[in-house]
């Protein structure tokens, strides 16, 4: 299947380039489908006829592609975004966990709360309020834990939005989906995090310490964010895509 790579000091590019394009070539023609596990490491560099650096170097450019993740303690997977490079990024308003999260998601669990007014709430939220809605969303695949996010809102907004805190799919809804229905634009800050897993939390990601921090406010209207969403992804699972134009 994989033919050994010989005579590479007669081509001009470096030999991870080399690598790269003949594993890109196998992910494209279907060799290694979507969600397959690539061989191990040794056993790929040997049937590449490589050294085990030269293929981690292919493998990151693979990585920074998007087409390949690593799964902590598991190995190398090829992911399903090669299927689709025309999906929308985050320049669109929409939920964008979705937009940037490169595994399934088959469950979603919804905490809330009611908090007292902090200057924190106030910087973020930039409005008077007399409380604020806290809501926790943990994003499970097969009973994992595998993203998280953290949702602040008026009180004030929970009446304007027409919300039953007590109905969870209609929280929810409104969280996942309506809420960038209703609204006419967001501001996105991306960021890189560590934090996620804390004591104070119900759960802990079941993927690495480190994740993409995507901070997102929701503006419905002009003067201030209607919500204030952090999502966190494993950077196992995360791929930012922004498409620019003039």
């Amino acid at each position: 299947m994989i033919n050994k790579l010989h005579e590479h000091n007669k081509q001009k590019k470096p030999l991870s380039v080399i690598v790269y394009d003949q594993l890109y070539k196998l992910i494209m023609e279907g060799i290694f489908p979507p969600d397959s596990q690539l061989p191990t490491e040794p056993e790929l560099a040997k049937k590449l006829g490589v050294s085990r650096m030269t293929l981690r170097h292919a493998l990151a450019l693979l990585k920074e592609d998007g087409l390949v993740k690593n799964i902590q303690g598991k190995g190398n997977f090829i992911t399903k975004f090669h299927q689709n490079q025309s999906m929308d990024g985050l320049e669109k308003l929409g939920n964008p966990l979705y937009k940037c999260y490169t595994g399934n998601i088959d469950d979603i669990e919804l905490i809330f709360r009611i908090d007292l007014l902090t200057d924190y709430a106030m910087q973020v939220l930039n409005r008077e309020m007399t409380a604020v809605v806290a809501l926790e969303r943990w994003y499970k695949s097969n009973d994992k834990i595998v993203a998280f996010a953290f949702t602040m809102m008026p009180i004030e907004a929970v009446s304007q939005l027409n919300l039953d805190l007590q109905n969870e799919k209609q929280v929810l809804d409104m969280l996942e989906e309506k809420v960038y229905e209703l609204a006419n634009s967001s501001t996105i800050e991306i960021k890189r995090s560590d934090s996620v897993n804390t004591p104070s939390l119900k759960y802990q990601l079941s993927y690495g310490e480190e994740c993409d921090l995507i901070l997102e406010s929701v503006y419905i209207s002009d003067k201030y964010p209607v919500v204030y969403n952090k999502y966190y992804i494993p950077i196992e699972f995360s791929q930012i895509r922004i498409k620019t134009s003039k």
